[in-house]
């Protein structure tokens, strides 16, 4: 430190010699701070190299209930929503599906999770044939009363909290 105080190309001027060694130290510090900060970009995942998104997608539904009402509510769904999800995975139009039970949820949150898989996106689009295959191995009278259903009960004792369409990802 005493050579940079009385440096003889600065005339002994020891503020010069301190502002360029403070300049050097923030130049230094600014480098490494930037070189650490870009290091989580150059190392992104990249798609299908080093993960990939399933094939199969899910549609995720979930259900806030009134009080009191989840017996009265799966009892409805196993003569319409589960029942017509029997029928659509015997006919192949859908791989699986399932209901969950949110065991932490609070006043605001969503009670249960009705959960449908299927093998791709394209088993979401509209088709006219699997349509017809699935109404005439389910039937109108069913679908009538399903719609029933829905007015009559479900639309009295439960919201939609909200839908979505989930694909599994994995990490390689």
């Amino acid at each position: 430190m005493a050579s940079i105080l009385n440096n003889k190309k600065t005339g002994g001027n020891s503020m010069f010699s301190i502002q360029s060694a403070r300049r050097c130290a923030l130049a230094a510090v600014t480098f490494f701070g930037l070189a650490i900060m870009a290091a989580p970009a150059s190392a992104q995942l990249q798609p299908w190299q080093d993960y990939e998104a399933s094939d199969s997608v899910w549609v995720v539904t979930h259900v806030d209930l009134d009080p009191g009402t989840m017996g009265i509510y799966l009892e409805g769904l196993k003569s319409t929503w589960i029942a017509a999800n029997d029928v659509a995975k015997e006919l192949g139009q859908i791989k699986d599906y399932a209901i969950y039970s949110n065991q932490f949820g609070a006043d605001e949150d969503f009670d249960l999770v009705l959960v449908i898989e299927m093998d791709s996106t394209d088993d979401i689009a509209p088709n006219r044939q699997r349509y017809e295959e699935f109404l005439k191995a389910w039937g109108q009278a069913n679908i009538d009363k399903s719609n029933e259903k829905v007015l009559e009960l479900y639309n009295k004792i439960r919201r939609i909290k909200g839908t979505y369409l989930l694909r599994q990802i994995e990490v390689k």
